[in-house]
Formats: C-alpha cells, structure tokens, sequence
C-alpha cells in the first residue's frame, strides 16, 4: 500500500483538530453509529477544557487504497518544540489559515520551519463560512507570508483550497461545490511525494515523541527512515554523536490505524510507528540495526526562553491536600518531562530543595504545573524569569518577541503607551477592517510577563495578542514591574466577613469569608503601591447589650479570583505560587514579617 505522511499546521484556534475530526468520519475510519468526542484528538484533559492542542498525535486514515499518516499539532508558539520535530517525521504539510483573522505570529512560525526544511504545503483557507471571512484577501496575505519567508519559486506555486472544518467540506474555488472533503484527500495523495526510503538497507528509524504506557513501559515514536523492522528484532539505540545508548529487542510493533494503535508483525520504510523495548532512549535519538553506527541527522531545537523555579511547598498547610509534597518525588517527576519534552531544560538546585525549569514560555510552563497538581503534588513556583544570552563583547542579550495586537481602533493609544512602557517597538500599525487595527511591535519577553491581564482590562476583554519569540537582541533597561502593593494575613486562621469588610477599603480582595489563611500568605491587592499587613480573621466583638436597629446587611465586592497562569505572572520577585491539587494561593517567600523587614533592609544597603 502507498503512504502519504503529513502534518496539519497552522495558528493556534485555526482549526487543525476540527479538520482532522471530519478527516477522520469522512475515510470511513469510524462507524456510522460510532459514538465519538468532538476533536477526538485532543485526549487529555486540559486539552478539553482550554480548546488547545497540547501534545502532536499521530492518526492514520486510507483513501483509494493509499494510507495517510496524519499528525495533528499544536499551535501555540510555547509548543514549537512540538512543531519542529513532527516536520521531521513527514513529507508534506497541510497549512491552515483562518479566513477571517488571516495569517499569526504561529503560521509563519511552523511555515517557516516547513519551507526550510524544502515542503510544499498545500493551502487551506478554513471557516470561510464565518461572517466575516476575506478568503481572496487572506489568499493574498499568505502569498505575501511566503514571499516574505524566501519561498522558492516551487514552493510559491502552493495549491488552495477553500474549506469548512467544522462542516466538512473542501472545494477548490469559492464557487465550487460544497459537498465533501474528497479534493482535499485527492489533492494531499496527488501533492504529497511518496516517502523516499530504501526498503533494501539497514533498519533505521529516527524518535520524535516518547510517552509512557503502564503495560508496555516506554513507547517510542516515529518515522522508518531504511529497511524493515520486525516483532523480536535486535536493535541498538545511537545518540546525535553516533555514541550507542542501549541495547534491546523489539517487545512491540504498533501501528496507527484511525485513532486506535494496533499491534503488527512488521513495518517498512516510510511509515510511522510506535516501538517498546527500550528503557533510556528518547526523543532526538536513533534506533537502528545492530550494524548501523551512523545516527540519522536530528535537527536543532530552538533554546528556552523563560525559567521557573519549582521547590517544596514549605508553607503552614503543606501536606494537607497533596499525596506527593517531597523533593525526591518532583525531581523524578521533572526529569521524566524533560526527557519526553526537548524544549523543556530542567537544572537542580545546590540544596536539592527547588528546581530551575526552563522552557519556551508562560502557557508550556502553565500546563506543567496544571499537569502535575492534578496529579497530587504541592509546589511553590517562582515568577518567570527571562534567560539571557552574551554576545562576543560580554554584553547581555535578551530574547525578543514579536507581538502581533488586534485590537478596536479606539484602543489603540492604550495599548500603543502600555507597550512603549515596556520597551516594545512599535514595527507596523494598520485597520484590519471592522473598525479594528493590527499592530505589530518587537518586545523584550520580560516586558510581556504579567501583561495580558492588564491588556484584556484596557481593552474590555475584546483585545487579541499573539506572540512569537524572535531573535536575542541588546538588553533594553529597567522595565517599571507591579505598580500596587499588597495585601498580606498577620496571622493563621478563617477569613471573616466583619474584618474583610474593613480590609475591601484598602484594595483589590483575592479571597471569600471562611477561607483558611495563613500568616504572609497575600489576600488582596492594595490600592498604593507599598505592601500592608492586615488581620482578616477579626470578628465582632458581642456584648448582652443589643441594638435598636438590626446590623446592616454586609455585601462585599466578588474577590477577584486567579488562573494559575494570572497568579505566576502577577507575583512579584519576593513572592511565591503555593499549587495544591484544590488551591492556588499566593504568598511572600519570607512569611514572618520581621524576615521581611531585615531582608529589606539588606537589599537597600546592598543598593
């Protein structure tokens, strides 16, 4: 049977996983009464609930007797490690472009690895059933993306189709018919090239994703580069420097067949499977016979951008609503992501107590900690911090990203001033149409920490950013941080609605009556910019003399509740996230008071 390998691309919300849903039920891989999720291929959990691709999965579907590998992709820049090692494993892309919001930060992103890598992605111009689609103007803007990226005079020549995702259908013009999406799959099976690969030589097999199965312990997935691989074969696993890793046997040989992976006795070059057997080798490495000593060519990741620090949640409540809460236990437990993850780096303290996790950007960091506090463990999370570079004279460079703001035009000067406080430059400004404006500025990655929220408020929440690391470039100076203080418990006990009356004058709240509080742990934000200890446990003192009239009704403002991802970029350096599997508090490294005067005071004489 022939193959097609291909990967779906595109920004994220584009959608990629809607597409390759109706892919999937129009191949016939699914029964007509079969009982299936919407975006079946987001299968974890937090996929579900945020509507974003986390993890590239592989799916397989047959068309005219041709056997398509498709593999599905995220598209936040945060997971681009993702991105760069799918392309590897395939022939050919498929670039999704939203027929309203045209090409992001992302879509030129992963196009811009696909056209490096020699690809002639087909294009798919998707939702044009949206109200306010511009399919010829998005046309347009994409020719112009690929001019812009150095497409060669092959790869300008991409074929177009007009689509529906969600309603299931692809035509090649905008007044073809809207039936179904056969020229789409005829399209891919006649665009795509076969892989090349000798069926004749030594077995060699390249590793791009890793994951665990409680039965068959490590599965290691990817594309067969040369020869044949067999159930019990004896194979032997190289690093990117030809050095051997392990030893081992093929305990088992998976295929992708629909969504299902199912086991078969054999696999040639040019398809993409899944192997256990293994117990060390990872992503980037090569499986191969045990002849073969030279590694398949593995491309370079892009570097991390920010870094965290995850230690021990040492606070008055640590243990109580966690099972895992050790060093030992989160240690294993990062090593393992970083070993299946390659844009993750992961780098331990002196005192064993707290871990540096470097990656690509708030949200890939996020979904970490989300994962592992629904898992059980309790952990206190630093605030991001950026990771800068020298350059040949010793000087600091820091990354840069390129922010692209969507944004109603009465916005504008907000979001123009905001921005140019945080060392952006302004690179482009024009209407989008509909009364809006795209702007475009190149920022320090520093500066954008702890911004969206304040973004969505100067913008009624109708503002839209998308940003995409750029370059390293010169360290641009001081960034002014938080402007308010805030809000601290002096003492360990139960929120009361009396005291939190009294405290609401003073700021911003963070929590409801009847919560359990913690000395130095932060309730609220104060309305001034330096921090106050106050006592939210206090309660009315009751006499046997009453009133005339009844106490007044109390009504307190709805406290302003946080995500994981508000609170990590709303702390300040001297604060931390507690991250329990049912809370998310924030507190002050130091909780006693007195250790934060002395450490004030140090800083100051240090200044």
């Amino acid at each position: 049977m022939q193959i097609r390998n291909i990967a779906i691309i595109a920004h994220v919300d584009h959608g990629k996983t809607t597409l390759v849903d109706a892919l999937l039920r129009q191949s016939g891989a699914f029964r007509e009464n079969q009982l299936v999720a919407e975006r079946v291929m987001d299968s974890n959990d937090l996929e579900r609930e945020r509507g974003i691709t986390i993890l590239a999965k592989c799916t397989s579907v047959e068309w005219n007797d041709v056997r398509l590998n498709i593999v599905d992709t995220p598209g936040h820049a945060d997971f681009g490690g993702e991105v760069e090692r799918i392309l590897s494993m395939v022939d050919g892309v498929v670039l999704l472009v939203d027929a309203a919001e045209g090409p992001l930060p992302q879509t030129k992103f992963v196009l811009g690895k696909a056209l490096g890598l020699g690809m002639r992605p087909i294009v798919v111009v998707n939702k044009i059933d949206r109200s306010d689609a511009r399919p010829e103007e998005v046309h347009s803007e994409v020719f112009d993306l690929f001019a812009a990226l150095d497409a060669s005079e092959d790869q300008l020549d991409f074929p177009v189709m007009f689509a529906s995702g969600r309603s299931g259908w692809a035509t090649p013009s905008l007044d073809g018919e809207r039936k179904d999406l056969t020229p789409l799959f005829d399209l891919i099976v006649q665009h795509v090239p076969a892989p090349t690969a000798d069926k004749n030589a030594p077995f060699k097999m390249l590793i791009t994703t890793l994951e665990a199965d409680p039965y068959l312990g490590r599965i290691l997935t990817g594309r067969i580069y040369s020869g044949i691989l067999r159930v019990n074969s004896p194979i032997h696993a190289l690093r990117r420097d030809g050095s051997e890793i392990e030893q081992g046997r093929v305990s088992k040989l998976l295929a992708f067949r629909g969504i299902e992976r199912q086991p078969i006795e054999e696999a040639e070059a040019g398809d993409i499977i899944a192997i256990a057997g293994l117990t060390t080798t990872t992503v980037a490495d090569t499986i191969c016979e045990l002849t073969v000593t030279d590694p398949v060519p593995a491309n370079p990741i892009d570097p991390p951008t920010l870094a965290m620090t995850f230690s021990v949640n040492n606070s008055p409540f640590a243990g109580k609503e966690g099972s895992k809460v050790q060093s030992r236990v989160i240690r294993t437990r990062l090593m393992r992501e970083a070993e299946g993850n390659v844009a993750i780096r992961v780098r331990e303290s002196d005192d064993k107590d707290a871990f540096e996790v470097a990656g690509r950007g708030e949200l890939q960091l996020g979904v970490l900690v989300e994962t592992m506090r629904r898992e059980g463990f309790e952990l206190s999370i630093s605030r991001p911090r950026v990771l800068f570079q020298q350059d040949e004279n010793g000087k600091p460079l820091e990354p840069i990203e390129e922010v692209h703001i969507d944004v109603d035009d009465a916005f504008t000067g907000i979001v123009v001033e905001k921005m140019s406080l945080r060392k952006a430059e302004l690179r482009d400004m024009r209407p989008s149409g509909g009364g809006k404006t795209r702007i475009t500025f190149h920022a320090p990655s520093r500066g954008l920490i702890g911004y969206h929220g304040e973004f969505l408020t100067d913008t009624r929440g109708t503002g839209i950013m998308n940003k995409l690391f750029h370059s390293y470039g010169p360290h641009r100076g001081p960034i002014p941080g938080r402007r308010n203080g805030v809000l601290i418990a002096n003492g360990t006990g139960e929120t009361t609605l009396y005291a939190l009356n009294f405290i609401e004058e003073r700021g911003t709240l963070f929590v409801d009556p009847g919560v359990a509080v913690y000395e130095g742990m932060i309730i609220g934000e104060h309305s001034r910019d330096n921090d106050l200890d106050v006592n939210p446990m206090k309660a009315k003192q009751l006499t046997n003399i009453r009133a005339a009239g009844k106490d007044e009704q109390v009504r307190l403002t709805p406290p302003r509740k946080m995500t994981l991802e508000q609170a990590i970029s709303y702390i300040a350096d001297d604060e931390l996230v507690e991250v329990t599997p049912k809370s998310i508090r924030i507190r002050k490294k130091l909780l006693d008071p007195n250790d934060r005067k002395k450490a004030s005071r140090s800083a100051e004489s240090a200044a």
